[in-house]
């Protein structure tokens, strides 16, 4: 099992990566300087290729793309901050495991429930100020394409963490 230390800051280290949100730094600041750094590299190219992949994905005219990036730019910075809840939670986790008590476990289902209310609101506040600047089905496509961007992220995340088996209060049958 993943129960040595040093696996355990190199699954933090990995999961944060992943993440590749601008406002992770706070988060990161705890970690010893040279894993910052490291970081802080891999998440600038990581936020650079989610760009790239928009903008190949999205193609925009270039009167679209006038319209688009300062939007998504807002929407990002807004999103950055609330990642920040779940880079927490996730932490929190890595930390905890696999001595994680029951009362920790609900705490951090909720946070993270309560996270992905939050991120819905986000999602629904972008997609309207989206709407007013751009035609609906560049919207939706734009929609489309995050989802699944979001998606393959989580996927290299979740992947990363260690499921818990059993609690620690349940005894082994």
């Amino acid at each position: 099992m993943m129960k040595q230390p040093k696996h355990g800051t190199l699954l933090l280290i990995m999961t944060l990566v992943t993440l590749a949100r601008p406002s992770l730094q706070a988060h990161a600041q705890a970690l010893p300087s040279s894993l910052n750094s490291s970081i802080e590299l891999v998440r600038a190219g990581a936020q650079a290729e989610r760009a790239a992949m928009i903008s190949a994905g999205m193609n925009f005219t270039e009167k679209e793309g006038v319209a688009f990036w300062p939007i998504y730019r807002q929407y990002e910075y807004q999103r950055s901050r609330l990642d920040d809840r779940r880079v927490a939670v996730i932490k929190e986790y890595i930390e905890k495991y696999p001595s994680l008590t029951d009362a920790e476990a609900k705490d951090m289902v909720s946070k993270m429930l309560d996270y992905d209310a939050k991120l819905v609101a986000l999602k629904k506040t972008y997609f309207r100020k989206f709407n007013s600047a751009l035609p609906a089905v560049t919207v939706t496509k734009f929609f489309q394409l995050e989802r699944r961007i979001d998606l393959m992220m989580d996927m290299r995340v979740e992947s990363t963490l260690p499921p818990l088996a059993q609690s620690q209060s349940e005894p082994e049958n």
